[in-house]
């Protein structure tokens, strides 16, 4: 099955994506045929910022219409925040999405996580994951501002500075004092912070649960 990529927001994020697919094509002997656009990440912090759902879902309604011509079977949106106009971007797509959000509920209960803990953009955190943990409670940072902004400049940067990475562990430990049985990495890009680092808390990596659960769907050999 070709899997189309919306990428760009941001482009660590989109490569992450690209390198673990390929990853677990690999590990099972499969081909990954896939195809990725790019999606302008300052468009879409603006149309989140804003809220407005039908101005992103129709860029992103664009994008799909491209990776359906280029051959694609379904297509996926390489970011959590970029999740915010999901149902209003599935009235408009001409091709199926892969949801990065219902695979985490299901992660979340089957591992025993009854309350989890969320870094990423203000939208993800304050919303507790747009509200559609079925089966989880969430948290938010205590300052979800400053988190927010702190990722937005990571992802910009596509780098991570020792500041950077000691605010969010900070953050993390915050939530877990609360109640938190694990911290998410509800932004994609948050790799860039905990990839090779231990922060001394359960840590669940989002983008590993969605590209788990695409695998999953687009391949015969993974259940």
């Amino acid at each position: 099955m070709h899997i189309g990529l919306i990428g760009g927001i941001g482009p660590a994020a989109t490569v992450l994506y690209y390198e673990r697919l390929v990853a677990a094509y690999q590990t099972h002997g499969q081909i990954l045929e896939a195809t990725i656009v790019h999606a302008d990440m300052h468009r879409l912090m603006d149309n989140a910022a804003a809220n407005d759902r039908d101005a992103q879902a129709a860029v992103y309604a664009n994008h799909i219409s491209d990776l359906k011509a280029a051959g694609a079977d379904v297509a996926v949106i390489t970011s959590l925040g970029g999740h915010f106009c999901y149902d209003e971007t599935t009235q408009l797509a001409e091709l199926p999405l892969i949801s990065a959000v219902t695979p985490l509920d299901t992660y979340f209960k089957s591992n025993g996580f009854e309350t989890v803990g969320l870094l990423g953009t203000r939208q993800v955190t304050s919303s507790g994951l747009y509200g559609q943990l079925a089966c989880t409670a969430a948290l938010a940072p205590s300052d979800a501002d400053l988190i927010h902004d702190t990722y937005l400049d990571m992802a910009k940067s596509g780098h991570c500075t020792d500041a950077q990475r000691a605010l969010f562990f900070d953050a993390g430990r915050e939530m877990i004092a609360r109640g938190a049985t694990a911290v998410v990495m509800a932004g994609t890009d948050l790799s860039l912070a905990f990839d090779g680092h231990h922060p001394g808390f359960a840590v669940v990596d989002a983008v590993r649960v969605h590209v788990d659960h695409i695998v999953a769907q687009c391949t015969e050999t993974l259940k």
